[in-house]
């Protein structure tokens, strides 16, 4: 069988390939942007890429295609395929039905934390020996890929509200049918697809409702909005996690979040030492080790596996140092993301200048939806250069006159890198934010550096 996949370098749709590809399968895709890490891992596997939405690309016809959410109606692929009347599915309900059917599937839900979860709970019951196969919204660096069949009945899934496909316009989770789910957090993002955070809530509960009730639902104690989706009907047994409230909880040993003691119903499990910060962190530490737990490991014996995880690329992903500056790449999306992982940098560095480059890149982010957050957001930054391409429909000073004088703006990448290479000084810790490509600004950075 040949498939062509539609949208192949987004972080899911090329998880979906290299699923297909371990499974026998002939994989070969097109997309509009081709930049690594996914790039390499696809062509690492032997998939040919094609750059561009010609129809020729679908020539001679694939046996299916499969079609990703970037793409809709007026797209040249799109269209050919429609007036080819070549067979498509979207690539949830493809992983639905062809990996995750008869598996013991995990999912992480959330409008943060996936990611980085979605990883530790595969790393976690990999230490376990159950061997799970996993697909992830970036590359984990304890496995090297970012999606894996695996030898296990158990699969890990990031479990993205996103809306599916431009012909099902339900979130991706609906395709997963869970026994075990976790609801991390819940805010108003995606403002692309969703008017209000309620039809997030609603999305939610979707997913809730496709849970069985032998299996488990792990949900953040400390959000409301969740709480609100449980309350639309809920018919899984709970088990809550969260700092100071819920069936598993934490003491923070250090202020970084970099330990910590854990207690399931105030009975003690034991201490978490590991590399990540930020309460944030410490969150999706105790929802993976209660999803573990639900899964029929013994938390206790996981323990030492924290020390081990290695996160995943692009999360606070130290990429260097030069002249005592401290450079790193992270995939920020969200005012409450960039604000928890500035408050864990905070705590890890003390009084060390932090300066951040951020660029308003998801949709929501680009619309304006979260302009009003990103100023308070950034209060753990000491500078900000922020990003203001022509093509942003709003004012990006409406965000740097709210930093007191820590805030400027660059109309582009050149502008940025050269702006915060004439800052930095020894000592600094430089952190790039962006859920795109962001034209490998970092690692321009890097060599700027260099230069001076």
């Amino acid at each position: 069988m040949r498939i062509h996949i539609l949208g192949i370098c987004g972080t899911f749709m090329g998880g979906v390939a290299a699923l297909a590809r371990e499974l026998g399968i002939t994989v070969e895709g097109s997309d509009a942007n081709v930049y690594p890490p996914m790039s390499d891992q696809l062509r690492a596997l032997g998939i040919t890429l094609q750059e561009g939405w010609s129809a020729e690309h679908l020539q001679p016809a694939p046996d299916l295609v499969v079609v990703g959410n970037a793409l809709s109606r007026g797209n040249p692929s799109i269209e050919y395929m429609l007036d080819a009347q070549l067979p498509y599915v979207s690539g949830p309900q493809w992983l639905g039905e062809h990996v995750l059917r008869g598996r013991e599937v995990l999912a992480i839900a959330g409008t943060h934390g996936k990611t980085t979860t979605t990883s530790l709970l595969a790393h976690l019951l990999d230490s376990a020996g159950l061997a799970p196969g996993f697909l992830i919204g970036g590359v984990p660096e304890n496995f090297g890929v970012s999606a894996r069949n695996g030898g296990g009945r158990a699969f890990v899934i990031e479990a993205d509200e996103y809306d599916t496909a431009f012909f099902d316009k339900r979130s991706k989770f609906v395709h997963y049918r869970p026994r075990i789910a976790i609801l991390n957090n819940l805010e108003y993002d995606h403002a692309d697809i969703f008017p209000d955070v309620a039809a997030i809530q609603r999305q939610f509960h979707h997913l809730v409702r496709t849970v069985p009730g032998n299996g488990r639902l792990i949900v953040n104690a400390e959000d409301a909005r969740l709480a609100e989706v449980l309350a639309m009907g809920c018919w899984t047994p709970v088990e809550t996690f969260g700092i100071d409230a819920g069936n598993w909880r934490v003491r923070l040993l250090a202020a970084d979040g970099s330990a910590f003691a854990i207690t399931h119903n105030g009975a003690t499990v034991g201490d978490v030492h590991w590399n990540l910060t930020g309460r944030h962190n410490v969150m999706n530490a105790l929802a993976a080790l209660a999803a573990a737990h639900a899964a029929g490991v013994d938390p206790q014996s996981l323990l030492p596996a924290f020390a081990t995880f290695q996160s995943v690329k692009r999360r606070m992903e130290p990429l260097g140092e030069v002249a005592g500056v401290h450079v790193y790449d992270d995939f920020a999306h969200h005012p409450t993301a960039i604000a928890t992982t500035l408050a864990g940098l905070r705590a890890k560095v003390g009084k060390a200048r932090i300066l951040v480059a951020l660029e308003p890149r998801s949709n929501s982010m680009r619309a304006g939806a979260h302009a009003a957050l990103l100023a308070p957001s950034l209060a753990d930054a000491d500078r900000v250069v922020l990003l203001q391409r022509p093509q942003l429909p709003w004012d990006a000073h409406r965000v740097t006159d709210a930093l007191s004088g820590r805030g400027t703006t660059a109309a582009s990448v050149p502008g940025l890198v050269e702006a915060l290479a004439a800052e930095a000084r020894p000592g600094d810790h430089v952190v790039f934010m962006s859920n795109g490509g962001f034209e490998n600004a970092p690692r321009r950075f890097l060599e700027a550096l260099r230069a001076h």
